[in-house]
């Protein structure tokens, strides 16, 4: 009789990947870096398991948004308080943080759950070609 591998938190091997986002579409890079950091590109997946990568992105300033996204999408916030809300397009978010433009892309696509929690903490994202993780030897990552 044969047995599903259920895969151990211990004994997950990680890997480093580097992604340079550079003139490529946010929807694109997002999803292929949500399947890194889940899992899902390992024979040994396990959806209750975080089996994932890490991930550094390079160049997050130069990521593209296709049709009119830079000016009609709108990113909402509230601080708590009465009359809290806060909004910021996307053109004006990636001109002022573009890490975190692709950090809520990538984070939408991952389950809602505390595993999430623990999956997002292993993306890096950095303006520019600079990193500080070289001693992890990351392989290149081709999007």
């Amino acid at each position: 009789m044969k047995t599903t591998q259920i895969a151990k938190k211990n004994e997950v091997a990680r890997d480093w990947y580097l992604v340079d986002a550079d003139n490529k579409v946010l929807g694109r890079i997002a999803t292929e870096i949500a399947n890194v950091l889940r899992g899902k590109n390992k024979p040994t997946f396990t959806p209750s398991v975080d089996t994932g990568d890490f991930v550094i992105v390079v160049n997050a300033e130069k990521i593209q948004l296709t049709g009119n996204k830079n000016a009609d999408k709108i990113y909402y916030s509230h601080s708590g308080f009465p009359g809290g809300l806060k909004e910021i397009s996307a053109g004006k978010l990636l001109e002022k943080k573009p890490e975190d433009l692709i950090k809520k892309a990538v984070k939408g696509m991952l389950p809602k759950n505390k595993l999430a929690r623990h999956m997002i903490k292993k993306l890096k994202i950095y303006t520019g070609t600079d990193h500080p993780h070289a001693a992890q030897q990351p392989k290149a990552l081709n999007i």
